[in-house]
């Protein structure tokens, strides 16, 4: 009796596990030369076909490079690309706001636009704290940027420490230059 309740709920199992699809049966494919009817599809232009006296024709549509906005130039105008910070802080200065705000407005207007942020440092300090000091400085613009309504998938930051300086020198001023964050349009 034990055997054939075992038996029965095997079945059973088995029987619920089966599946409705039909493995064997494999779409087929018009490989006749018939003429196959395919709605058109609005992103993607109609294949080229074959006409009777064996010339292609083409579906291809040129592109208009004055009406589209060069996206790799970044914001036009006199919009500055560098955010200077003060020594060892990675505060966004009030004046670069406006400069923040102008790209901000370009990366919103134009979606499929991309920027990349680096960060960098001045040559004091060890270079895993300048990394991390850089990555903080572009990663406060790029906070920025996602407080004014940029979408976070179209800013990438990235930090240099002390690796890339703007100006080669051990003054003030040298190093006032080299903190900074930078605007990259890709």
């Amino acid at each position: 009796m034990k055997k054939l309740f075992l038996s029965l709920g095997l079945v059973l199992l088995l029987a619920a596990c089966a599946s409705g699809v039909k493995l064997n049966d494999v779409p087929v494919e018009d490989k006749s030369g018939s003429k196959v009817s395919v709605a058109p599809d609005p992103v993607m232009p109609a294949p080229v076909t074959a006409s009777p006296s064996n010339e292609a024709k083409s579906t291809v549509v040129p592109v208009d490079s004055t009406a589209s906005t060069n996206l790799s130039a970044g914001p036009a105008g006199n919009v500055a690309k560098v955010i200077f910070f003060d020594y060892d802080s990675y505060v966004v200065k009030s004046e670069f706001q406006a400069t923040i705000e102008a790209h901000a407005q370009f990366l919103k207007a134009n979606p499929r636009a991309k920027v990349s942020l680096e960060g960098h440092t001045d040559e004091r300090g060890g270079r895993e704290y300048n990394l991390a000091l850089g990555q903080k400085r572009a990663d406060a613009v790029r906070q920025s940027l996602s407080l004014l309504g940029v979408q976070e998938s179209q800013v990438e930051s990235v930090s240099f420490g002390k690796e890339k300086p703007a100006v080669q020198g051990a003054d003030e001023s040298a190093f006032a230059k080299n903190r900074r964050a930078e605007f990259f349009y890709r």
